[in-house]
């Protein structure tokens, strides 16, 4: 996942503060000159009607978008070197949205340091991760980025853990330990190289919630554009014959190099943006963790992959965890 549902603590996203605004007709408050503090809330926010239908479908449409999109990966590894299929996917995302998005000058170099955190740790490491472990177990394993991520906020932001949020840190930690032992991860290398897939995403996200305010299809153009030559140069470092792998790529890697680029990283996340400038966050939390229950199912249902104690009680547990951390269950009834 490559967005803040929650932003890293307790505080509203920047959309929701945003949108608490027009509400509420309140002005936005400064902690310091970089940190924006929700606005005071009075009622309206706080009780929010039900998710109407028709978003409810865009929501679960892009649920499945970025649940096929783990499958993608899978298959489009077998096809394309990991951090060739990156490359290109970086090299796609930065044509489709540079031209459209400047950015100005200043911000560039925290672009690049994000690029480095985002583009390089979380996705080359993600798709590399995925080509060795199952793509249901892979899923399961980049949700730790949320608890990375509360973790990080405690240490350097000063934010206090809720009981509630420090029994999702149980859970989902727990719920790691027991995927390691099962069958759908190989060895440990896989595993690990996932989880600080998990963490590259939380880094990003504290980066994020510190950094200037970058529109998010921008902010995705040039951190990919950024991330090129730092990937590109990994494949020529690391990986062989890539010519010959570009040269003999069928469905499944082109296939995956378009996907992950236009139908999950612009298509989705340009969907889910504009359903969070309708609702809040609490309302759309719950759809997100239903992500790597599609990816579970799909790939046991197109990939044969195996449905076995430790996918379902780790993964049960990871998902729970963070659902305990990221969802607020008081703004998800309306009270």
């Amino acid at each position: 996942m490559i967005i803040v549902l929650a932003g890293i603590g307790g505080a509203l996203p920047r959309l929701d503060i945003l949108r608490c605004r027009a509400l509420n007709g309140s002005p936005l408050t400064y902690r310091t000159k970089r940190v924006l503090v929700p606005c005071p809330r009075q009622g309206k926010y706080d009780k929010e009607p039900a998710v109407p239908l028709r978003d409810l479908l865009l929501g679960l449409s892009i649920v499945a978008i970025w649940a096929l999109n783990i499958i993608v990966i899978k298959l489009g590894v077998e096809e394309l070197p990991p951090l060739l299929l990156t490359t290109l996917r970086f090299l796609l995302v930065a044509a489709v949205l540079v031209p459209f998005h400047p950015v100005a000058r200043h911000q560039l170099p925290f672009l690049l340091l994000l690029s480095a955190t985002f583009g390089t740790l979380h996705f080359a490491l993600l798709f590399i991760g995925l080509g060795q472990a199952e793509a249901g177990t892979g899923a399961l394993l980049v949700q730790m980025g949320t608890p990375f991520a509360t973790l990080l906020a405690v240490f350097f932001l000063g934010e206090r853990l809720s009981p509630k949020r420090i029994l999702g840190l149980v859970l989902s930690f727990g719920g790691v330990l027991v995927l390691a032992g099962g069958p759908s991860l190989p060895s440990p290398l896989p595993m690990a190289l996932l989880l600080l897939s998990a963490f590259g995403w939380a880094v990003s996200q504290l980066l994020i919630k510190k950094g200037p305010n970058i529109a998010p299809l921008a902010l995705a153009g040039w951190v990919a554009l950024f991330a090129i030559p730092q990937v590109g140069i990994g494949s020529w470092w690391f990986e062989r014959d890539q010519m010959s792998a570009i040269t003999n790529a069928g469905w499944f890697g082109w296939g995956a190099v378009f996907y992950t680029a236009v139908m999950s990283s612009i298509v989705a996340y340009g969907m889910w943006y504009g359903l969070l400038r309708r609702h809040p966050v609490s309302r759309l939390a719950p759809l997100s963790l239903l992500v790597p229950v599609g990816a579970v199912l799909l790939g046991v249902v197109l990939l044969g992959e195996s449905l076995n104690a430790h996918v379902l009680g780790g993964g049960a547990m990871v998902i729970a965890g963070v659902a305990l951390i990221v969802i607020r269950f008081r703004a998800l009834i309306g009270r």
